[in-house]
């Protein structure tokens, strides 16, 4: 396992983390999650992301039983703070003061932990003032109720602004963006990348499998293997967005390429990320243990210029206006 500076911090991180997004608590037993997220740490594994929303705190609850037995300072664990945890109550959502004071303690006593590394807007408010969300996850690092704080899915002058306004506090301002990013989505890429560059932020991408269409487990025309995402409509609706034949002519381009280099293709998309400028690591799913130790094994992967060159053009825009 490979492990990485979270952009201008000094705490480290695995350049692959486990996440529990559509997974523990609800999708996958609690005897399943804890066997997966031993196998992750045994496998070098050391930051574990999620988020109160994700089942409405059932996978924080799950991850908190699952990592009980483990020295809290081994682990680099991380949550996020701003969807609605209630049908009708008006405070318990955003990002306004009271509702990050108040979401951190419900957090940390599902996680049965005392503080978090990383603490992350899961996305921009804008309903509350940007300097009280600032000011609040500034307070939450000097109270020591979680070390640094972060965002998720913020434009690149939200992020800016946010950090100036952390400065003038004499804070630390966000040290890291949590955006979607995979070789077939790659939106940041224009704006809120650089800015975090920029800025010295790092990135932990999400969906670096574009739901699990880059493992080339679907074939055009075909269904989709049972007890597989896109095959359960529970949990199918983003992963349906990635199925199209365009993609589809990608995905075969890049099995010569995964072949060329002695990897799968799911392997192949997270080393693709992690030789990205400007991103620190890639959040993994899994609901199997045989998943967790190949996506942990693609930080091992080293892809050659000549190889990213390939990748390169394989993943340009196609111009429509191009003559087939």
């Amino acid at each position: 396992m490979e492990y990485r500076r979270l952009g201008r911090t000094g705490m480290k991180v695995s350049s692959v983390i486990l996440g529990s997004w559509l997974t523990y608590g609800r999708e996958v037993g609690q005897e399943d999650c804890e066997a997966i997220v031993d196998r992750a740490i045994d496998l070098g594994i050391n930051t574990i992301d999620t988020a109160d929303i994700y089942f409405r705190g059932q996978s924080e609850s799950a991850l908190g039983d699952a990592l009980e037995k483990y020295e809290r300072k081994r682990l680099v664990v991380a949550s996020k703070v701003f969807w609605p945890m209630h049908d009708t109550d008006p405070n318990d959502r955003g990002l306004s003061r009271k509702h990050i004071l108040e979401s951190i303690d419900e957090s940390l006593y599902r996680l049965k932990m005392e503080y978090l590394d990383l603490y992350q807007c899961h996305r921009f408010d804008t309903e509350s003032d940007l300097r009280e969300t600032v000011y609040a996850m500034e307070d939450l690092v000097r109270s020591g109720k979680i070390h640094y704080w972060g965002v998720s899915v913020w434009t690149g002058d939200q992020m800016r602004l946010a950090t100036q306004i952390a400065r003038e506090y004499g804070g630390y301002g966000p040290v890291s963006n949590q955006p979607q990013y995979s070789m077939l989505s790659r939106e940041i890429e224009s704006d809120a990348l650089p800015a975090t560059i920029e800025e010295r932020m790092g990135n932990i991408v999400w969906s670096p499998l574009a739901q699990g269409f880059l493992t080339g487990k679907y074939e055009k025309g075909k269904d989709a293997p049972e007890g597989s995402r896109l095959a359960n409509d529970r949990v199918n609706q983003f992963v349906k967005n990635f199925v199209t034949d365009e993609n589809f002519t990608i995905l075969d381009q890049l099995k010569p390429i995964a072949a060329e280099v002695g990897c799968t293709i799911g392997q192949l998309a997270l080393a693709w990320c992690l030789h990205q400028p400007g991103i620190t690591s890639v959040i993994v799913g899994a609901t199997k243990i045989k998943q967790i130790e190949e996506n942990a094994a693609a930080a091992e992967v080293k892809l050659s210029a000549s190889v990213l060159e390939k990748l390169a053009l394989i993943l340009a825009p196609k111009d429509p206006n191009a003559e087939a």
